[in-house]
């Protein structure tokens, strides 16, 4: 019944999900494009082999699915992979990241129909879910289809847990028809039983997001950016990654600070949508700072800070900055993922806001690789504190990059989950 009332809500809440698809539209105009694939007519190439779904929401889950769906292509040529999302940002990042190895559609919207008619189209063999993006009908209709439905790299905050818990005679139901939960934490495999996942579909697999890669192609980019942002000589690069709204001002109150104790230092500032950049921009030259835009091709030399306005690029941002502001941790976002510049041997500063990287931003913090500031006087601090003192970076650095090297392994874990199934 808890179902059926979910459905009609949904079905009378479509009107309006495409008004606002429409009002992001005009900022982003993909948002505009594709709807049919939202209604479950996926793209996809014909083929005589079967299809693994795996399914990101968007940027940050499709980033933590690189190297899971390069283990599938080599562990099982015989199928092909579906890698679904639900925003044009995380449809870039697929592109870029799989091109034509993969086929790419969004992911039909939680409808019986929608998602009756995605399946019928595709029959995939498994659906692999990144993270917490959990619907109940897509989920009963695999179930019904007898696919294999495994959560990969699991994750369940508390304040999330809380409001599941609210809608428990939904949520029970959902979590029964799971095949397998690939949990990050033991603590996000007890959010997930004590809401209803039987004990024995839990595995506690830790976090893929620790066995990212650092090729020597993204190496020797963000050397030769490094080389450019540091003009040649010791100038300070300090890189603000995947802000929000609301956490720019602060960045850029900070910066004011820092740039009254080092006048040279260049700000890299990355906002997490992209249809903020403009806006972001309009920002930094309201507070009175040099602006350069990366997708212009702008020279740094002269600006102050450097707009990070591309997409794709985070990582190699991370290989050639001194110090690393990891966003969406100044406000009550729960943080983005400080992995990446760990494993860069870059010290890392975040905002309070950590409950999407608990285990991650814990260990990081016990081993002094990273550190909270909670405003935008201790950000000015604690920057200023490290872009002066190379020894202490490297100190932070190092003790960084051995967390992110001690914790890899998941990946392995996750794979030996998904050979039960498949």
């Amino acid at each position: 019944m808890s179902r059926i009332i979910y459905s009609a809500i949904f079905y009378l809440l479509t009107p309006i999900i495409l008004l606002r698809l429409l009002y992001r539209g005009l900022k982003a105009p993909a948002y505009r494009k594709r709807w049919a694939e939202r209604f479950g007519f996926p793209v996809y190439a014909e083929s005589t082999t079967d299809f693994i779904w795996l399914h990101a929401v968007s940027v940050g889950e499709t980033l933590a699915a690189v190297p899971l769906v390069k283990a599938l292509q080599e562990k099982y040529p015989q199928h092909r992979l579906m890698v679904t999302c639900m925003t044009p940002t995380g449809s870039e990042r697929i592109k870029a990241a799989f091109g034509d190895s993969v086929d790419h559609s969004y992911m039909p919207y939680d409808t019986p129909d929608a998602v009756a008619r995605f399946l019928n189209r595709l029959k995939p063999k498994m659906l692999i879910i990144m993270e917490t993006e959990l619907w109940p009908n897509t989920i009963a209709a695999c179930q019904s289809r007898d696919i294999p439905v495994i959560l990969a790299n699991g994750r369940l905050s508390a304040r999330s847990a809380k409001a599941y818990h609210r809608i428990s005679s939904l949520v029970q139901p959902m979590l029964s028809g799971i095949s397998a939960v690939a949990a990050q934490h033991k603590d996000d495999g007890e959010r997930f039983t004590q809401l209803g996942l039987p004990l024995s579909a839990l595995a506690v697999t830790g976090n893929i997001k620790f066995d990212l890669s650092l090729d020597q192609a993204v190496q020797d980019r963000a050397a030769a950016l490094s080389k450019q942002w540091h003009c040649g000589s010791n100038r300070p690069v300090f890189l603000a990654a995947s802000t929000h709204r609301g956490e720019d001002e602060i960045i850029l109150q900070a910066f004011g600070q820092i740039k009254q104790q080092i006048d040279n230092a260049l700000l890299v500032l990355v906002p997490r949508h992209p249809e903020r950049f403009n806006q972001v921009g309009e920002l930094c030259a309201a507070a009175g700072f040099t602006l350069a835009r990366r997708s212009a091709g702008d020279k740094v030399e002269a600006a102050d800070v450097l707009l990070g306005d591309t997409m794709g690029e985070l990582m190699v941002f991370f290989g050639a900055c001194d110090v690393a502001f990891v966003g969406g941790s100044l406000v009550a976002t729960g943080g983005h993922n400080m992995i990446e510049p760990a494993a860069w041997g870059v010290p890392v500063l975040t905002g309070p806001h950590l409950f999407n990287f608990t285990e991650a931003s814990q260990l990081l913090l016990a081993a002094d690789g990273m550190l909270v500031c909670n405003d935008a006087a201790e950000l000015a601090e604690q920057c200023i504190a490290l872009l002066g003192n190379k020894e202490r970076r490297q100190e932070m650095g190092n003790a960084a990059r051995l967390v992110a090297e001690a914790n890899r392994g998941a990946l392995d874990k996750l794979m030996s989950v998904i050979d039960r199934f498949i």
